[in-house]
């Protein structure tokens, strides 16, 4: 042994693994080797055509579905052609009985086992039933398992054999040909061969229907076969009897079955009545249990949303709202904040959420506020079929949003992270806007076109009150949509801590000057306009920003707090004294409502020169009573020339307009 393993010689050199996997050797001492498994047999390879393979499986089933079909119509063609009252003569060649020779009373076997069948119409059945069951025949040898009894029990073999064996036996005994077949059987094996297509079909392309289609469409087939067989049936069996065409067959079904039940056609011999006894009771079984679980599967879709409709994402415009658990301070608090700016009313909103809606937000998605626009879908955004089903790949835009009050922070970015990377897996075209709660999961999100943290936001309000006191207060009150003093206190019940508390006891009746001031101020939005077009503000072009904002104040109340130039994407805050107001500059200013929804009453400038001002003058008290009399002006006119550049955000923001509200006004000033 050791001597033979001396004499082994190593690989050469063109033989290292590497070579082996880059493919780096001479290929004239090479040899190709093919190893055939099983399914390279014949039979593996017509059940990869006939079985495994979902796009010539699903040529076959549509085939199969065809065939069957045609051999319903043929036997509809028979049934046209032939009148007993022609009469029958038995077997093919036998001479013809009229049937006026007895009375409709006697009942006459040969009525009903032979029938008038005309030789091309038997040509073309004996052809579709040879093709039927040499398909059948094949699928039963390739899907043999080694037990022949599963396969020849099943009932679409048995209903194949039924309806298929007789026209081949006709061939080899022509007296047979005129003998009665139950073609229409051939009904419920096209049903058995569309729920098998449409199977194929999801398999081939990768898409599925909901179960509600299948479910939908199992109960329409179940019916139209059960009609059809008890039609069909009905109208043979009265050949010997009332004779009844196909449609006073189809009349006495649909009269049967709606249990309406007239009485003017009836089954009159008892072969026929038994069969109308046995289709009753097979309605009774099946049709209650389709309907049970199409029940059960409309039960569970309101349960779960549905889906939002294609035609309506294609024609209308939504946005989608992605939440690990939805609760009621988060539901109004995007609600009211994304429908403050007027061009977004038109929208729709689809919320996606994993956990079932509570009673809370069951009770306000009913308002009818909020019912037409807002459409709650219980599903996972890491799913791409719950995606589907909000029709991402056409929303506006999508929010992916997290619970402020959540225990484990770190998790819930977690799961924001996870959600954000499986929407723009999905959707990339889609406008995405993520919040997460702590600084470290910025980098993670990063591609996102907005994203928001919690804790950075809150830490840099600290910073600017230490700079400025009450910085976060101006900006919080900016960027929060509140009605003013003409809200009712009732609409603030859902804040919590202090502004809660000061709503509810320093409303517009409170005993407090600065309870007052502070709520009717809170009705301040950040807007914006160009300079030319403004009533505000375009007296004042070529004057300096500081002679601009100071003047503004004091005659219409607004406050102007920054520039934007044409030939430029930032936005200049306090510019000082230093800009001069142009015609093509972009203005912002501080104000209740944009100019374009403001009223301008020229006799308030001089009524407020005058010596008698205020309440007893006669004039109204406006939102800035009070107000003009504190030296705000003069503080904006004196905060130096400290001017800050800001990247404007609005182009790239689906909710932009030409002024904002709420807080989509103050989603016009980019990062502080």
């Amino acid at each position: 042994m050791v001597e033979m393993e001396k004499e082994v010689l190593p690989l050469p050199p063109r033989y290292r693994f590497r070579d082996l996997l880059l493919g780096d050797w001479q290929a004239d001492d090479r040899v190709q080797v093919e190893f055939y498994v099983n399914e390279n047999t014949f039979k593996e390879r017509l059940k990869l055509f006939f079985i495994k393979n979902q796009r010539s499986s699903l040529r076959v089933r549509l085939f199969n579905f065809s065939l069957k079909l045609l051999s319903c119509l043929l036997y509809i063609i028979r049934v046209l052609l032939d009148d007993p009252r022609e009469g029958t003569g038995g077997c093919w060649g036998c001479p013809k009985r009229n049937s006026s020779e007895q009375s409709w009373s006697q009942f006459d076997w040969s009525f009903i086992i032979w029938v008038n069948r005309p030789l091309p119409l038997w040509a073309l059945q004996v052809l579709v039933a040879f093709i039927s069951f040499s398909e059948t025949m094949l699928l039963v040898y390739l899907s043999y398992k080694g037990n022949i009894w599963e396969q020849v029990l099943r009932i679409p073999f048995i209903l194949e054999m039924i309806s298929a064996v007789p026209f081949v036996i006709t061939v080899i005994l022509p007296s047979f040909r005129n003998l009665f077949i139950p073609v229409f059987l051939n009904c419920w094996l096209a049903k058995h061969a569309l729920e098998n297509m449409i199977n194929d079909l999801h398999r081939a392309i990768q898409r599925t229907h909901s179960a509600m289609f299948n479910q939908v469409l199992i109960l329409i087939c179940t019916l139209v076969c059960l009609m059809f067989t008890c039609i069909c049936g009905i109208q043979h069996l009265e050949r010997a009897g009332n004779n009844l065409t196909l449609f006073d067959s189809l009349y006495f079904c649909v009269v049967t079955f709606s249990t309406v039940g007239f009485g003017d056609v009836t089954p009159q011999i008892w072969p026929s009545q038994l069969l109308v006894v046995i289709m009753i009771c097979v309605a009774l079984i099946v049709l209650p249990i389709q309907f049970e679980q199409l029940a059960f599967l409309w039960m569970e879709r309101q349960k779960s949303g549905g889906n939002y409709s294609r035609y309506r994402a294609q024609t209308e415009k939504h946005v989608v709202l992605c939440v690990s658990c939805l609760k009621i301070d988060l539901l109004m608090d995007f609600l009211n904040e994304f429908y403050a700016h007027p061009r977004l009313q038109d929208y729709y909103v689809v919320i996606l959420c994993p956990a079932e809606m509570d009673v809370q937000v069951r009770r306000v998605l009913h308002i009818p506020l909020w019912a037409q626009r807002v459409i709650y879908l219980q599903g996972s955004a890491l799913k791409d079929q719950d995606l589907m089903r909000a029709k991402m790949d056409d929303a506006e835009a999508c929010f992916i949003l997290s619970n402020r009050f959540e225990v484990d922070r770190i998790a819930a970015d977690h799961q924001t992270i996870l959600r954000a990377w499986a929407v723009k897996d999905f959707a990339p075209n889609c406008p995405l806007y993520v919040q997460i709660l702590k600084p470290e999961s910025k980098f993670h999100v990063k591609f996102a076109d907005h994203v928001v943290c919690e804790e950075e936001f809150k830490y840099a309000m600290l910073a600017l009150n230490c700079v400025c006191p009450a910085t976060s207060t101006l900006i919080t009150l900016l960027i929060h949509t509140s009605r003013g003093q003409t809200a009712p206190s009732e609409a603030f019940k859902q804040r919590t801590g202090a502004f809660q508390t000061l709503t509810r006891e320093g409303g517009a009746s409170s005993a407090d000057q600065w309870q007052r001031t502070y709520r009717r101020c809170s009705a301040n939005e950040v807007h914006h306009i160009r300079l030319e077009e403004s009533k505000f503000f375009g007296e004042y072009q070529g004057k300096s920003f500081t002679f601009a904002s100071f003047h503004a104040h004091k005659k219409y109340g607004v406050c102007l707090i920054g520039v934007r130039r044409l030939d430029t994407a930032n936005i200049l805050l306090n510019p000082g004294p230093c800009h001069i107001m142009g015609g093509s500059d972009t203005c912002f200013y501080i104000n209740i409502s944009k100019e374009e929804n403001s009223a301008f009453v020229r006799g308030h400038r001089e009524t407020m020169r005058g010596p008698g001002r205020g309440a007893g003058s006669g004039m109204p008290q406006t939102i800035y009573h009070g107000l003009t009399r504190l030296p705000v002006h003069s503080i904006i006119a004196s905060m130096g020339t400290v001017a800050m550049d800001l990247q404007d955000s609005s182009d790239s923001s689906p909710d932009s307009s030409g002024g904002g509200a709420g807080g989509s006004g103050g989603g016009e000033w980019g990062r502080v």
